[in-house]
């Protein structure tokens, strides 16, 4: 079946006159009825019927337009997208951790189109709640592009280090330790806490903390999400080692600055390795590689 054939089709149905929809078509005449005759022996049905020295459709013409339009429409949408697309243009499908999504994530994007005004990019954000997921999802291409922990031994995942974030020990406001700016952990373990589950990224990095320290933490309540971590410790049920977030200056809780031993948590841009990239997801990774100045 010739998809020319059918655009001749569909405009002879709506003008319902072979000179007149010849001249539209810039084709002659005996070359569209030898293209409609050619459809219909390959259909096995009439499309076209004489009404007196006009032609119209046969009901089966009718259904057969409304089919043939559709699919058309869906066809030209596609192409129209994906020339959009080679153009620089079109979606880009971000994964990332929520820890993100506060600052650093909105302030790449939106600065990224501002350096492309005359362009029609469209970001789909995705947050998630711990590393392990947000690479799944990268690798069943769910996301162009991901943000997240470093996890080793991915050997189909590029990471690259784009931005940091400093860890804090937070209380609650009346903790005997609220009175703090900062803090060794070594006088923290004594007191309950909420830790991160063994899936979160932040679980290891917490651990080799404490392994520092040759102690144990006592753990209450174990949850994957920062944010759940904060607002579990805002309601008493323990304090907690988690990133810096400005979200937690509007909580119930303290945040102290640990003095020893210190660490920074590390976010990368991650990507699958020998996996095509769009111009415009490709134009943003590079954007993002020359701009992220290694904090948040």
């Amino acid at each position: 079946m010739n998809l020319y054939h059918l655009r001749y089709f569909v405009t002879l149905a709506h003008l319902e006159h072979y000179t007149k929809a010849s001249e539209i078509l810039s084709i002659t005449q005996p070359s569209l009825s030898h293209a409609i005759s050619q459809l219909e022996e390959e259909l096995g049905v009439r499309l076209f019927e004489k009404q007196g020295r006009n032609i119209v459709l046969t009901k089966y013409g009718k259904s057969f337009l409304n089919s043939v339009e559709k699919s058309l429409n869906i066809l030209d949408s596609s192409v129209k997208e994906l020339k959009s697309t080679g153009r620089g243009e079109g979606k880009i499908d971000l994964g990332f951790l929520r820890t993100l999504g506060t600052y650093f994530i909105p302030n790449i994007s939106k600065s990224f189109l501002q350096q492309n005004p005359n362009k029609e990019i469209n970001f789909q954000f995705y947050s998630g709640a711990n590393t392990l997921q947000i690479l799944e999802d990268l690798k069943s291409k769910k996301y162009d592009l991901a943000f997240c922990s470093k996890i080793e031994h991915e050997k189909n995942i590029e990471f690259i280090p784009v931005a940091s974030q400093k860890l804090v020990l937070i209380v609650p406001l009346d903790h005997p330790l609220s009175n703090r700016n900062s803090i060794d952990l070594r006088e923290i373990t004594e007191y309950p806490q909420v830790y991160f589950t063994e899936k979160s990224g932040l679980r290891p990095i917490v651990d080799e903390l404490f392994k520092k320290i040759n102690k144990k933490p006592i753990i209450n309540y174990e949850v994957d999400e920062d944010q759940v971590v904060a607002g579990l410790v805002s309601q008493n049920f323990g304090i907690a080692i988690v990133p810096y977030m400005e979200i937690l200056d509007s909580m119930n809780v303290k945040s102290l600055d640990i003095e020893y031993p210190q660490w920074e948590r590390n976010f990368y841009l991650a990507t699958l390795k020998d996996s095509y990239l769009s111009p415009a997801v490709m134009e943003f990774k590079n954007f993002i590689l020359k701009n992220c100045n290694n904090n948040i």
